[in-house]
């Protein structure tokens, strides 16, 4: 028996009355040294625990024990991939947090979903609510508002309403009238802030109104207008 193209010797080199077994009857090797001249050697694992002499120096040499196997690894799960329209829910939901930590005057109250597609929003801005009568609304100074994003967005408009009494032109009961100009670029802090506005008058229309009272008490006092003369954009998203 020769030296493996390594340059280790096989057991051959090993010298002594031992009956090893064939090297067909296992396929793994022990690899080691002489303790004496440092000659390599590599011989089947079924050789371990086995005492020899060094050919080349005659010194005793016993194999050692074969390393355990490691267990194959377990592959880690595959991260699943998100479809466009749950990228575009979680970056809306992260742009809006971001945007809305450093914001006194509008907060996020909740996020439902996974990725989120409904918010209730806090609005601390001076605006109106229904009064004893239409020409004498009475000041309300916070405002809750619910932003849905439905199947369809963001090819499609949040749906948006008043969760808290309101007293606007464009407002009702179950809509807050934010445009017919929509687009799918637009973010979420931006619609924020644009309802913002609404609550505070510095945004209204009375030509198209959605409350017919509340544009008339407008247009009677336009010169007291807006309520709130804030920027009410958040520090972090100017």
């Amino acid at each position: 028996m020769v030296a493996s193209s390594a340059g280790r010797a096989v057991a051959a080199w090993l010298i002594g009355p031992y009956d090893f077994p064939p090297m067909t009857e296992v396929a793994r090797l022990i690899e080691f040294k002489c303790g004496s001249c440092g000659r390599d050697f590599s011989v089947p694992a079924a050789y371990a625990g086995r005492r020899a002499k060094c050919k080349t120096c005659g010194n005793d040499v016993t194999v050692p024990q074969l390393a355990p196997l490691e267990a194959p690894a377990t592959p880690a799960a595959a991260t699943p991939r998100l479809s466009p329209r749950d990228r575009r829910l979680t970056a809306d939901h992260q742009s809006l947090k971001k945007a809305l930590a450093a914001c006194d005057w509008i907060k996020i109250i909740s996020a439902d979903g996974s990725p989120p597609t409904t918010y209730q929003i806090e609005y601390r801005v001076a605006g109106l609510q229904p009064g004893a009568s239409p020409e004498k609304p009475n000041p309300q100074p916070v405002h809750r508002v619910e932003i849905k994003l439905t199947g369809e967005y963001p090819r499609t408009k949040p749906l948006c309403r008043m969760l808290t009494p309101v007293f606007h032109p464009n407002i009702d009961t179950s809509t807050i009238c934010v445009g017919d100009h929509w687009t799918a670029g637009e973010h979420l802090v931006d619609l924020a802030v644009r309802i913002g506005e609404m609550l505070c008058f510095q945004e209204y229309n009375i030509k198209s109104p959605l409350d017919a009272e509340a544009a008339m008490w407008a247009d009677l006092n336009a010169n007291q207008l807006p309520l709130d003369h804030r920027d009410l954009h958040p520090p972090i998203h100017e």
